[in-house]
């Protein structure tokens, strides 16, 4: 294995010269750089990961605050985490998962150790308890969600934050099926869990829909349900009794998509033709669907990537802390259509 050492013999200079141009400490020449650069490259050199923390400070590792919790869908909480993965690793950083639901202490233990360089939370809440701690904290972090209903609430914190505008993401989902003359509207949520304990992008979401069926004058009733059969049909058999007129349904929750389409073709509710359905969803989920869903794309590859380039400038030295909140894409699929004239 080529060492320091033997960097140092090739390019004619002293171990701590070579040192020095790997760990930035001292203001070595150009020639002299360019010399030592062009050993290292000719000899193969890797520096070993320990000894250049040591000597820089950095770790090059990200921590990622992924808690796994109930009422969680894992396959879109997956897709960020690999998004984050592998855009860290074109940047030259590794990743440290934490999938513990530790809140605070998980801050406090990665700010109080040298285990990584900055953080990037997930499913953050309205009123999230780690927020106090990371806006103490000397290493940079970058929430993948937003602690705040607004985007301008949510800079007051200070905080970095990287998110879909879900709250614009209910009020398109409303528009869509108003303008298609749907004035009675139900919304699947996620479940109950996912409200009860302040998620942001639930509670978000509610408010779009609610604010944009109030400006559109459509009638809109809200279930949290689990993404189960049972659940999905206890949900929907009491939507339609309390609100026989209902014509254009909602879903966020993914584990539901399937359930509800099954029941209603067992009930003989045709889609489009007796109900309209749109989701908030992946793309994959809304297209591989019994019938492709109308929805509004979740881009979890792209808030995964944009937390990281955010985090690394901030890394750099550059880019001011603040909130980037991507407008949803409405995609019209086979679900949708004009309401029906007569509804039972």
């Amino acid at each position: 294995m080529v060492t320091l050492a033997d960097v140092a013999r090739h390019a004619g200079v002293s171990a701590s010269t070579v040192s020095y141009v790997l760990s930035g400490k001292r203001s070595i020449s150009a020639p002299t750089r360019e010399r030592i650069q062009h050993s290292i490259d000719a000899l193969g050199y890797r520096p070993h990961a320990g000894a250049r923390a040591l000597a820089s400070s950095r770790t090059d590792v990200l921590a990622l605050m992924m808690p796994l919790r109930t009422g969680l869908y894992v396959p879109v909480t997956m897709e960020i985490a690999m998004a984050v993965t592998t855009t860290a690793r074109s940047h030259g950083y590794d990743v440290l998962l934490l999938t513990g639901e530790e809140g605070s202490e998980a801050v406090r233990r990665v700010e109080g150790s040298a285990v990584a360089d900055a953080m990037i939370v997930m499913d953050v809440g309205l009123d999230d308890p780690r927020l106090p701690c990371l806006q103490e904290a000397e290493r940079p972090s970058v929430l993948i969600g937003l602690p705040a209903e607004t985007a301008e609430a949510a800079d007051a914190t200070g905080l970095d934050s990287v998110d879909l505008d879900f709250g614009a993401a209910g009020a398109r989902c409303v528009e869509h099926l108003a303008g298609l003359g749907h004035t009675r509207i139900a919304v699947l949520g996620e479940p109950p869990a996912v409200y009860e304990r302040g998620t942001g992008f639930a509670a978000r979401t509610l408010t779009g829909l609610r604010a944009a069926a109030g400006a559109h004058g459509v009638g809109l009733l809200h279930r949290p349900v689990e993404g189960t059969y049972a659940a999905v049909a206890a949900a929907v058999t009491r939507v339609f009794e309390e609100r026989p007129g209902t014509t254009g349904l909602v879903v966020q929750n993914e584990a539901a998509v399937e359930p509800l389409l099954a029941l209603l073709r067992h009930q003989g509710r045709a889609v489009p033709e007796d109900v309209s359905v749109v989701a908030i969803c992946p793309d994959q989920v809304a297209v591989h669907a019994s019938v492709p869903l109308t929805s509004v794309s979740v881009p979890a590859q792209e808030m995964g990537r944009l937390a990281v380039e955010r985090l690394v400038a901030r890394l750099s030295g550059g880019a001011p802390r603040g909130t980037e909140l991507i407008p949803p894409r409405l995609t019209p699929r086979a679900s949708t259509g004009p309401a029906s004239a007569s509804v039972s």
